[in-house]
């Protein structure tokens, strides 16, 4: 197989990686939906974005083998379990206070980079994030690199693939936005703060188990 080939097949693979392990919905999901339908296209694509590039930071990291900074991150799990925990209930009481207004639409640009790093935010103080890519790489047969192009290929491929996924999600839901008066996107407030609060705690919760080990 050509270099060439093989650089395509690394792609290909990044790809389905970074698209497989977005799609799932969990607390980006719900942002980048409430968001779409509360603000915009604009503020739900930039919440994606803020979990793909921290997608594609972890994925550098299983990429490339950099198993300090692995080491690093699962050592340091507790304290980013509690800071992500906290910063999901924050969030979630946040967004039951807002009241939704339609026209708020247009000032989807100075939301964006709030709910960019946001939703960065967020993935990077997950520790499961590096251990799922950790075995999807294993499982891929991509634990070692071929080399640094290699490596680089792959973390694009991961990049795209989970963009990819959030434009779609994004861009369905900002669809439904026109379908929704404001008295529905306060219920979509309640539910997605409420879930978002769960989230946090289950995470707040999780950390009674690792520091009684």
């Amino acid at each position: 197989m050509t270099k060439e080939l093989v650089m395509l097949a690394l792609l290909g693979k990044g790809l389905v990686l970074g698209f497989s392990i977005a799609a799932p919905v969990g607390p980006i999901g719900l942002l980048c939906i409430r968001r779409s339908l509360s603000t915009g296209r604009l503020a739900g694509l930039a919440t994606g974005m803020g979990a793909a590039t921290a997608d594609a930071c972890y994925g550098a990291v299983a990429a490339f083998g950099l198993t300090r900074v692995t080491s690093l991150m699962v050592g340091a799990r507790t304290w980013l379990t509690l800071v992500g925990g906290l910063f999901l209930c924050w969030l979630g009481a946040r967004i039951m206070r807002i009241h939704p207004d339609l026209a708020v639409g247009r000032e989807a640009d100075s939301w964006a980079h709030g709910a960019y790093l946001g939703a960065l935010i967020i993935t990077l103080t997950n520790p499961l994030t590096i251990l799922a890519f950790l075995g999807a790489f294993a499982g891929l047969g991509l634990a070692v690199a071929h080399d640094y192009l290699g490596a680089t290929v792959l973390v694009a491929g991961v990049f795209v693939g989970s963009g990819i996924w959030w434009l779609i999600l994004s861009g369905f839901a900002a669809r439904m936005r026109d379908r929704f008066d404001p008295r529905w996107l306060q219920r979509v407030n309640w539910v997605s703060g409420a879930l978002l609060i769960l989230v946090g705690l289950g995470a707040l919760l999780s950390l009674r188990r690792w520091v009684l080990r």
